[in-house]
C-alpha cells in the first residue's frame, strides 16, 4: 500500500509542471477559505487528540488548535498563495563566446516528505509551501495529532478535486515507523525528506534515510545579557524569549549572564515568577553566582541550583538555566560550546560587542537587541515555513519557497556543435 501511495504522488507531481501559477494561488486561498469554513470539524477531532495526552505534556501545547490558530493558519496560507512564485526564476544567465545561452532557472523538486510530531498546525503550513513550490508532498504525522491531522488533509482533499486536481498531491502516510521506513528508502520516488520533531527522531531519520534530507535541528537557544545591557530591555527579551511558548525549538533555554549584571538579574527574571493567559511561572536553575543573587529575591519554590545536565538542554517547559560569565569572550566560548546552532541572541548598548557577537557565533538566526522567538518563517515575512534548518548546506534558518525549490541548467541555441 505504501509503495502504491509513493507512486501515485510521483505522478500527481507531473500535473504541476504545467500548472498555472495563478491557479495555485487561487486553490490556496480556496484552501484558507474552506479551513476557516471547517472550523467546527477540525476542532472536534483535534479534541479527540488532545484526549489522549496528559495536559502536563510539554507537547499539549503544540498539539492543541483553537478557532484563533485555525484562522492563524489560513491567514499564513493566504500569505503564500500572494507571494511571488519561486519556480521559473532565472538565477543567472550568460552567453558563450559562440552564442550558445546557458540559463539557471528554479524547477521543483518534485516529491517532497515531511515527518513531523505532535504539530498539526504543519499539515497546512507544509502542503501551502510544496504546493506553491511545485511538488506533491507525502505528510508522515505523529499518533498524537492522527485524528487532526486527518481531518486537515481532507479539507485538502476536498480543495484540490474542487479543482480537479488529483489528491495523492497530498498523502498522509499511516503513522506507524513501517511507513517511515518505506519512504526514507523510497529512492527514484521521494526527492527530499525534511524531518521536524525532537533530536530523537532527526538523528533516525539522518541515520536511516537513503534519500536526500535537509535537517530540521534541536532549538537550544541562548540570550546573553551583556556587561553594558539595558535591564528593562533584557527583561521584556528574556520574558518573552521563555515564555511566549515553550513547547516551540525557538523558546529561551538558557541565559547567560554577565557578572557586572548579577545585582540585576532579579529585576530581569522577576517578570518570568508570575503566571497568566496560559503561562505557568519559570523554574529557574541557577549556577552558583547566580542563585546566590537570586536567593530571596525571586520565589524560593522556583528557584533550583543547576547541574550540569541543565546546560546544553533544550527545555520544552517553563524552565529556564542561567550561567555566569566575567567576560564577552567567555560568553561567546560558552554560547560556541553549547548551541545547537539554532538562535542566539545578545543584549547590549555596546555596538562592537553585538557586532562581534554576530560574527563568532555559528547560528543560523543571530539576535541584537531581541529575543529568540522571532525566529519563524512568518515573521520574516516568508508567508509560512516548512522548517529551520539548522545545518549549512542548501538551506539555512526558516526555510520557506526558494529553500525547497531546485534548478536546472537550460542551454539554448542555433545549431552550435561541440569540436
Amino acid at each position: 500500500m505504501i509503495e502504491q501511495q509513493l507512486t501515485a504522488a510521483r505522478e500527481a507531481s507531473y500535473t504541476l509542471l504545467d500548472m498555472d501559477h495563478a491557479a495555485i494561488d487561487r486553490l490556496l486561498t480556496d484552501l484558507a477559505d474552506q479551513l476557516e469554513a471547517s472550523t467546527r470539524e477540525v476542532l472536534a477531532a483535534n479534541a479527540l487528540d488532545l484526549e489522549r495526552m496528559d495536559p502536563t505534556d510539554s507537547r499539549y501545547d503544540r498539539l492543541m488548535l483553537n478557532a484563533e490558530r485555525i484562522s492563524g493558519i489560513a491567514a499564513d496560507t493566504r500569505n503564500v498563495a500572494a507571494l511571488p512564485s519561486p519556480l521559473d526564476r532565472v538565477l543567472s544567465e550568460t552567453v558563450r563566446p559562440n552564442g550558445m545561452t546557458i540559463r539557471k532557472v528554479t524547477v521543483p523538486f518534485g516529491v517532497i516528505g515531511v515527518i513531523y510530531e505532535a504539530r498539526p498546525n504543519v499539515t497546512i503550513d507544509v502542503f501551502s509551501l510544496c504546493l506553491k513550490a511545485g511538488s506533491a508532498v507525502l505528510l508522515k504525522g505523529g499518533k498524537e495529532a492522527a485524528a487532526g491531522n486527518a481531518a486537515l488533509v481532507d479539507v485538502i482533499h476536498r480543495v484540490l478535486e474542487r479543482h480537479g486536481l488529483p489528491s495523492s498531491l497530498c498523502t498522509l502516510l499511516p503513522n506507524d515507523r513501517e511507513a517511515t521506513a518505506e519512504m526514507l528508502g523510497a529512492v527514484g520516488k521521494v526527492d527530499l525528506v525534511i524531518p521536524r520533531g525532537s533530536r530523537r527522531l532527526i538523528d533516525y531519520v539522518r541515520d536511516n534515510a537513503r534519500v536526500p534530507v535537509i535537517e530540521t535541528g534541536a532549538g537550544i537557544c541562548h540570550t546573553y545579557i551583556d556587561a553594558d545591557a539595558d535591564v528593562q530591555m533584557a527583561a521584556d527579551i528574556v520574558k518573552n524569549g521563555k515564555t511566549r511558548r515553550v513547547s516551540v525549538c525557538n523558546a529561551l533555554d538558557c541565559v547567560v549572564v554577565h557578572q557586572a549584571r548579577l545585582g540585576d538579574l532579579a529585576a530581569i527574571c522577576l517578570p518570568m515568577s508570575v503566571a497568566g493567559s496560559g503561562r505557568k511561572p519559570v523554574i529557574i536553575y541557577a549556577d552558583e553566582r547566580a542563585y546566590a543573587a537570586l536567593e530571596g529575591r525571586y520565589p524560593s519554590p522556583l528557584l533550583e541550583h543547576a547541574t550540569p545536565e541543565h546546560f546544553g538542554c533544550e527545555f520544552q517547559d517553563f524552565k529556564l538555566a542561567i550561567r555566569t560569565v566575567d567576560s564577552f569572550d567567555q560568553a561567546v566560548r560558552y554560547v560556541q560550546a553549547n548551541t545547537s546552532h539554532h538562535s542566539e541572541s545578545i543584549v547590549s548598548r555596546d555596538a562592537g560587542n553585538c557586532d562581534r557577537f554576530v560574527r563568532l557565533i555559528d547560528a543560523a538566526c543571530v539576535y541584537q537587541n531581541l529575543p529568540t522567538s522571532w525566529t519563524d518563517g512568518a515573521q520574516f515575512g516568508f508567508g509560512a515555513e516548512i522548517g529551520i534548518s539548522t545545518q549549512k548546506l542548501h538551506a539555512r534558518g526558516p526555510m520557506a519557497l526558494p529553500e525547497i525549490t531546485t534548478y536546472k541548467y537550460v542551454i539554448s541555441g542555433n545549431g552550435q556543435v561541440r569540436k
